[in-house]
């Protein structure tokens, strides 16, 4: 069998996801230094963190310009766009320009995922939905890479910024990779046969209410696991009492487990029915592993809860959210999909907000909130289940009726 020619530039794009797993958690874990610099509390940076919500919200006009335009345009954009954010954090002195150079931060998640996400499916259309796992373990792999980067460079006596330095230098290297890389013809028309790891069985539009609902589970699935990946450590180290050079390192913990249940999921979860099931009991021990590391927030038990969130809060959980409601909306799939993910960029953006706010009672109070935030998403997603078994039933009544 002829070897696929977008081999060697997938794998350029999977570099920059790696390196955006280590952007989404670099000012997260160098908070106390930059606190330093730009003359600000905890509270503040966590308002420069919700920037990055902002620039992602930039996804709605990329995408659509994305298919006009080209691929390689826009990923050309989010490497330039990360290299500006990388060195503007280390040389700004304070917020108002930290808070700019996050909207650039989350502008470049907006370019790349509008140039890699349609230029992976047309190089590789009968292998996305295994492209797409890939795309999630390259983030998990930079997250887990970063703390201990970070413990490094502790343990060597260097200063902070090498770790923004590092990131910037892999995304030269992966810009300079690819100016050579060949890109499929985004104009032509291509015959797809996806082996998709979510089937169904076609069906009407759902109704205005499960809309409504999809979009608030893409707020609540994006609420769940980003509160907890920027807060993780703090928590550990501030209400836990675990050393800093320890509490970062819950963050590789956690997307361990988040690499974990990628797999597991991609492995399992065959259909919506099951893609149903799968998001009620993610959601049911998300909420279940936040109310026991609420109520015992001991080094043992943080540590546990760290891998365990990882899995059920951010192994995929989101990306079945979208996935179901895509095949709920037949007839507009890409529309549902952007409004679900439009959700989930409101969240990156409101959350860090209210936790700025939070953060000034106690870190502890952050987790209780994110505990309801896992509740009200538990509550939903039987909501979800409930109405995918509706559904399945209608079909399977349909189909006796028809062959009797």
């Amino acid at each position: 069998m002829m070897k696929n020619k977008y081999v060697p530039t997938a794998a350029g794009l999977y570099l920059n996801y790696l390196i955006h797993g280590m952007g989404v958690l670099l000012i997260t874990l160098n908070m106390a230094n930059l606190q330093e610099q730009w003359g600000t509390d905890r509270a503040g940076v966590s308002i420069v963190i919700s920037s990055l919500g902002i620039g992602k919200l930039a996804t709605i006009v990329t995408g659509f310009l994305s298919d006009r335009y080209g691929r390689k345009p826009f990923i050309y954009l989010g490497i330039l766009s990360y290299l500006i954010f990388f060195f503007g954090i280390l040389l700004t002195k304070n917020i108002y320009m930290a808070y700019f150079f996050g909207i650039l931060a989350g502008m470049a998640n907006s370019f790349l995922d509008s140039g890699t996400y349609p230029a992976r499916m047309e190089s590789f259309p009968n292998s996305a939905s295994r492209a797409n796992v890939l795309i999630k373990a390259f983030v998990s792999a930079g997250q887990f890479l970063l703390p201990f980067i970070i413990s490094l460079l502790l343990w060597a006596n260097m200063w902070f910024g090498w770790s923004f330095i590092i990131a910037a230098i892999l995304i030269v290297l992966s810009g300079i990779y690819l100016i050579k890389m060949p890109f499929p013809d985004h104009r032509a028309k291509k015959e797809v046969v996806e082996q998709s790891s979510v089937t169904a069985t076609p069906q009407p539009d759902a109704s205005m209410m499960d809309m409504i609902i999809f979009t608030l589970y893409g707020y609540i699935g994006m609420a769940t696991f980003y509160l907890v990946s920027q807060w993780l450590a703090q928590y550990g180290q501030f209400v836990a009492g675990i050393p800093y050079e320890s509490a970062i390192k819950l963050l590789s913990i956690y997307t361990a487990g988040s690499l974990t249940c990628v797999f597991v999921t991609a492995t399992f979860v065959k259909n919506v029915i099951n893609s149903a099931v799968a998001m009620v009991l993610y959601t049911a021990i998300s909420a279940i592993s936040l109310l026991v590391v609420c109520l015992f927030p001991t080094p043992f038990i943080v540590t546990g809860f760290a891998f365990v969130i990882g899995f059920s809060a951010a192994g995929g959980v989101l990306q079945l959210g979208a996935t179901i409601m895509a095949m709920s909306f037949p007839s507009g799939k890409g529309k549902a999909t952007g409004i679900f993910y439009t959700a989930g960029s409101i969240a990156s953006f409101t959350i860090p907000l209210i936790t700025a706010k939070l953060s000034k009672i106690s870190i502890a109070s952050i987790m209780w909130f994110d505990l309801i935030i896992a509740i009200i998403g538990f509550v939903i997603a039987l909501y979800i289940g409930y109405r995918q078994f509706q559904v399945h039933s209608a079909q399977r009544t349909a189909r006796v009726a028809a062959t009797a």
